[in-house]
């Protein structure tokens, strides 16, 4: 999945489906870059495409590397911080 590129000290991202029911936004995160805590009324489900990020959810760490993927459970808060640049795809469930 190259239809993204990183950039320097940026997180990018490329919305691919918009639904009623759901979404699916490609990011690229430049190293050291992230997201800060927040909350989803919906699931959300994240693969990790390319290199290695630190996602944390109710305050659990996880390290999440090139392909394995997570769940951050709706009502939720979590957070994302890029170790490495990373790639991810987001697919999130509004049911």
């Amino acid at each position: 999945m190259n239809t993204i590129d990183y950039q320097e000290g940026s997180v990018v991202s490329k919305e691919l489906i918009k639904k009623d029911k759901g979404s699916v936004t490609l990011f690229a995160f430049d190293k050291g870059q992230g997201l800060s805590e927040h909350t989803a009324p919906f699931d959300a489900f994240v693969y990790i495409i390319d290199g290695k990020a630190e996602i944390t959810v109710s305050g659990k760490p996880q390290y999440v590397s090139a392909g394995e993927s997570i769940i951050m459970p709706a009502n939720k808060p979590h957070s994302l911080k890029a170790i490495e640049r990373f790639k991810m795809l987001l697919v999130m469930i509004k049911a």
